[in-house]
């Protein structure tokens, strides 16, 4: 049977130079550097890595069904995000152990949604029932951390890692992350109202993550101290940010990348069913009827809340350098090499690495120019299944 050979040429996001990539029966053969005369907004990065992402094109991973899964996974692969990290949200305990499921039936029963998807993350139900804290989860299933019920997550998904979300003011809250830390559970802070000094606690039991830090927080806060800052600044948790342009204005996020430091913030797209679905009116289990409009807001109709996110972590990276005034290598950097190390940390290994020679391809090759909100993406190269 003959060799599938694959050559693409770019400019890496990496050095701006042109490079050139040959990939054999879904490995890399060959990797120039400096070689051939690529277009100059023609690039080539690793495959994204979003960890916290709740659907896309119709499809969500909330809905039970395999199919709502494999089908969600193929077209984030299709637009670049080729390492996916399923989240479930706040359900009821049955709600959710079937969520889990539906994810691990359609990883067993379809090879490329198996290839894409690394891990879970599970965002609730442990999480703060404060109004504006709590966001869009349901507050009657909101409720304090339980290690039995982590334990029955695991005994779904393994062998899968998990990344769980939890508010650390909770009581117990410490005591409940040391347990899952030692179990193999990556812990991200978000969705809550903790003070500085709940926040260190939770530092202290093995918290590593923030997640979507600057959202799922009340609407008003002190000016100092304030779980932000506390946030900001520990170095021991790297933070998850939201660069469609809504969830945080381009100051705050440009802030909040440098507070943290060169890999200590990375980008995720916290997408719904209804990201890359054309602008309109809907109705939507969460929200009832929202809005999104072209630019890819999604908000409640007739209101100026948002109801989600609606766009992709390729329009994220699309989006950071306008918004900031940051590189595009800084953005491909934050959503590939920092989540891919923190999946590695997690067990997952292999995902958000620049192509090297005998390794299993995962490039995205894409058109981007400075003010474009968007990738065009061109190709997604994967290894075969």
């Amino acid at each position: 049977m003959p060799a599938d050979v694959m050559t693409v040429q770019g400019r890496s996001t990496r050095t701006g130079a042109p490079m050139t990539v040959m990939v054999k029966d879904g490995t890399v053969e060959s990797v120039d550097h400096g070689a051939g005369d690529a277009a100059p907004d023609i690039w080539l990065a690793p495959g994204f890595v979003d960890l916290q992402v709740n659907g896309y094109g119709g499809f969500d991973f909330n809905r039970g069904e395999a199919e709502q899964v494999s089908r969600a996974v193929s077209a984030l692969v299709g637009r670049g995000t080729t390492a996916v990290v399923p989240t479930v949200i706040t359900g009821s305990a049955g709600e959710m152990q079937d969520r889990l499921a539906a994810v691990i039936r359609a990883v067993r029963i379809d090879p490329p949604t198996a290839a894409a998807v690394p891990a879970l993350h599970i965002e609730g139900p442990f999480l703060s029932p404060v109004d504006g804290a709590r966001g869009a989860h349901d507050i009657d299933h909101i409720r304090p951390p339980d290690i039995d019920e982590l334990i029955a997550w695991q005994r779904i998904c393994a062998p899968l890692p998990l990344l769980v979300t939890i508010a650390p003011e909770w009581p117990g809250a410490p005591d409940f992350i040391r347990q899952a830390v030692a179990l193999g559970v990556t812990i991200s802070l978000g969705h809550s109202v903790a003070d500085p000094g709940q926040i260190a606690a939770a530092i202290g039991g093995g918290a590593s993550l923030s997640t979507h830090l600057g959202n799922g927080a009340p609407l008003m806060l002190p000016r100092h101290p304030n779980l932000i800052w506390a946030q900001l600044a520990a170095p021991e948790l790297t933070a998850g940010l939201i660069a469609d342009g809504f969830h945080l204005d381009g100051d705050t996020l440009r802030a909040m990348i440098r507070a943290k430091g060169r890999s200590g913030s990375f980008l995720v797209s916290d997408a719904v069913a209804l990201a890359g679905q054309p602008p309109g009116l809907y109705r939507t289990p969460v929200g009832g009827e929202v809005e999104l409009d072209p630019e890819g807001r999604l908000r409640v109709a007739g209101q100026q809340y948002l109801a989600g996110a609606a766009v992709d972590l390729a329009a994220g990276v699309a989006r950071l350098p306008g918004l900031t005034g940051l590189s595009l290598r800084r953005a491909v950097t934050m959503a590939t090499a920092v989540p891919g190390r923190i999946l590695a940390l997690a067990a997952a290994a292999g995902r958000g690495r620049q192509p090297k020679i005998g390794r299993p391809v995962d490039l995205v090759r894409f058109r981007w120019a400075p003010g474009d909100t968007d990738l065009q993406i061109l190709d997604v190269l994967v290894p075969v299944s």
